[in-house]
């Protein structure tokens, strides 16, 4: 949470000695961040340009490079906003469990999995899932860096909280079936899944009891293949 805390306390003193900084547009920021994350959910980093995110605020894009300078600092702030927030909120989480003692692969992957799929519960949330689903696909010099920056600490942790339970496994085991864990939970929470397509009509809202499914479904996966 310190990380967060350093990277807006950094921003807000940048921004406070810009010259010529327009009165009324302190919220400004936040709403380019917004308006990035849904075209950048929806077209991806090379078909979105600083003028469609002004054209979606209304706004003159030389305001939006001057908050952000380009598309890349756009496309990074965007990614990392929410990222850090759910990695802060992994560790924190993972940080109780310790404390706690007596947990169990089932408990590790619900706070794993909880942070991302929370974020279902509102269009904007659901738009930083699709971007996340979709990282893979952008530019790897930006997307791996990225994913590093923000997911690596809390990944490694949870890897390693998973060996402990799981002694019999081989590590190289374990972050495979981490990396698939990430996969199954991007996959159902960003909207991209068939699955509203493959239900029938009629039948339940594909989103019910999802989370509970998909812990389940998590679960058996890191305790893999049993005899």
């Amino acid at each position: 949470m310190g990380i967060i805390m350093s990277r807006s306390a950094n921003k807000k003193a940048l921004e406070a000695r810009r010259p010529g900084r327009p009165e009324g547009q302190t919220n400004l920021s936040e709403g380019i961040l917004d308006a990035a994350e849904v075209l950048f959910a929806e077209r991806g980093y090379a078909g979105t340009t600083l003028r469609q995110v002004a054209e979606q605020l209304d706004v003159n894009p030389a305001m939006v490079a001057y908050y952000f300078k380009n598309k890349d600092n756009l496309f990074r702030e965007v990614v990392t906003r929410r990222g850090y927030a759910i990695s802060a909120e992994r560790m924190e989480r993972l940080a109780t469990l310790k404390a706690r003692g007596g947990y169990d692969v089932r408990d590790l992957v619900a706070a794993f999995i909880e942070p991302a799929a929370a974020l279902w519960s509102d269009a904007q949330g659901r738009a930083f899932l699709r971007l996340h689903a979709r990282l893979h696909m952008e530019p790897a010099e930006l997307s791996f860096e990225l994913r590093r920056m923000v997911h690596n600490e809390s990944t490694h942790a949870y890897a390693n909280a998973f060996a402990e339970l799981l002694p019999d496994a081989p590590l190289r085991k374990v972050y495979q079936r981490v990396t698939l864990l990430v996969g199954a939970y991007l996959y159902a929470f960003s909207g991209t899944s068939r699955l509203g397509e493959l239900l029938v009509e009629g039948e339940e809202t594909p989103m019910y009891d999802l989370l509970e499914t998909t812990i389940s479904f998590g679960t058996a996966g890191m305790y893999g293949p049993r005899p």
